[in-house]
C-alpha cells in the first residue's frame, strides 16, 4: 500500500468530504492524525473509529482552529497536513468575523504554523473551493472555460455579502502568502458542489441542498448551474495532490456543469417509481447549451478519474435515504 509507513494529519476529519479522506487513507495504508473540535462528542468520532484499519492507524486530536498550537501535537511526525477544517455558513450569517472569517484564516495559518515546526513535513494540502475560483467576476459565454488561472473577486463579494465566498478567498491567500514567505510546499484542491455519499451521521450544507432540490424542486443556485463532484473523488484528489510529486498550485476539482433540471431528470429515470416528475418542482426545464465549463486537465493529470454523474446521484439519494434524512 502506498501510505504504509506514513503518518499524516487530517484537520476537520469529522466533515463530509474529511471523513471519505480518512477513510481513503486508511485504505491505502497510512497511519491517521484525526483532528476533532471535541473528542467527547460521538457524532465526531464514532463513523471515524468505526473504518477499516482505524483500530491501528487512527489517533483523534482535539484541535480548535482559532486558539494558536492547538493542532502542534496532531501535526506532529506528519509527512503531510490535509487541512479541511473551515466552517461552511452559506445562509444568513449574524456575526460574519467570528462565524467564518476568523475560524477560516486564522485557522489555516494556526495549521500552517504548526507544519512549519514539523522537519519531517513534505506538504501541506489545503481544502479550497471554486468559491475563489469564480464569484464576483463575469463568467465566459458560449462554451467558454474556467480553469486554475481564475480568482474570485474579493471586493465584489464582500460587497454582496457572500462571506463564505470571502472566508474562503481570504484563507487559500493567506495560506499561499505565508508557505512562500516560510518554505511550505503548498497544494490546493477547488472542488466543486461536492455530492455523493455520506460517511458522517449529520447532514452537511451540500448534501442539504442536493436533498432540498430532490425534494421541492428550490433551486441549490439562481441560475440552476450546477458545478458538482463526486465527494470520494475531492478526497482522491486531496491524496493523489500530496503523492504527486510534480503537483503544485491549485485544482479545480469538478466533474460537470449541470443544470438542475438535467438532475431531475436523471433521477427520474433512475427512480421511475418516486414520481419526481410528477412533482409541482420549481425548476424550469431548459434546453439551452450551458454558457461555461470548468476544466478538468489538471484535475486529471494528476490521476483522478472521475464518477460519472449518475452514480454520484444514485448513490447519494441512497445514503440519504439509508440515514432516514430522506423519505421519498
Amino acid at each position: 500500500m502506498s501510505g504504509e509507513g506514513k503518518v499524516v494529519c487530517v484537520t476537520g476529519a469529522s466533515g463530509y468530504i474529511a471523513s471519505w479522506l480518512v477513510k481513503l487513507l486508511l485504505d491505502r495504508g497510512y497511519t491517521v492524525h484525526a483532528t476533532v473540535r471535541s473528542l467527547d462528542d460521538p457524532k465526531r468520532t464514532e463513523h471515524l473509529l468505526a473504518l477499516d484499519g482505524a483500530k491501528e492507524r487512527l489517533s483523534s486530536f482535539e484541535a480548535n482552529l482559532t486558539v494558536d498550537g492547538s493542532f502542534d501535537a496532531a501535526v506532529n511526525g506528519c509527512v503531510c497536513v490535509f487541512h479541511t477544517a473551515s466552517p461552511v455558513i452559506i445562509t444568513s450569517v449574524d456575526d460574519p468575523k467570528a462565524e467564518l472569517l476568523d475560524p477560516a484564516v486564522k485557522g489555516t495559518l494556526n495549521v500552517l504554523k504548526s507544519a512549519a515546526k514539523v522537519q519531517s513535513l513534505k506538504r501541506v494540502v489545503l481544502t479550497s473551493s471554486i468559491a475563489t475560483v469564480m464569484f464576483g467576476v463575469k463568467l465566459p459565454e458560449s462554451g467558454g472555460v474556467v480553469d486554475e488561472t481564475w480568482f474570485s473577486d474579493p471586493v465584489t463579494c464582500e460587497q454582496a455579502k457572500w462571506w463564505y465566498q470571502v472566508s474562503k478567498i481570504q484563507a487559500e491567500d493567506a495560506a499561499v502568502k505565508f508557505s512562500k514567505e516560510n518554505g511550505v510546499d503548498l497544494v490546493v484542491i477547488n472542488p466543486g458542489y461536492v455530492i455523493g455519499p455520506l460517511l458522517q451521521p449529520t447532514i452537511n450544507f451540500t448534501s442539504d441542498g442536493f436533498m432540498s432540490l430532490i425534494e421541492t424542486g428550490k433551486e441549490i443556485f439562481p441560475d440552476g448551474i450546477n458545478i458538482t463532484v463526486d465527494v470520494r473523488d475531492v478526497a482522491t484528489a486531496h491524496i493523489l495532490a500530496f503523492e504527486k510529486p510534480e503537483a503544485n498550485g491549485r485544482y479545480c476539482v469538478v466533474r460537470d456543469v449541470v443544470r438542475s433540471s438535467e438532475i431531475m431528470m436523471i433521477l427520474d429515470k433512475l427512480y421511475p417509481d418516486l414520481g419526481y416528475s410528477e412533482r409541482k418542482l420549481l425548476i424550469r426545464k431548459c434546453v439551452e447549451a450551458l454558457p461555461y465549463s470548468v476544466s478538468k486537465e489538471k484535475a486529471e493529470s494528476l490521476g483522478i478519474e472521475f464518477t460519472p454523474l449518475e452514480i454520484s446521484l444514485n448513490d447519494a439519494l441512497e445514503s440519504l435515504k439509508e440515514k432516514k434524512f430522506l423519505n421519498p
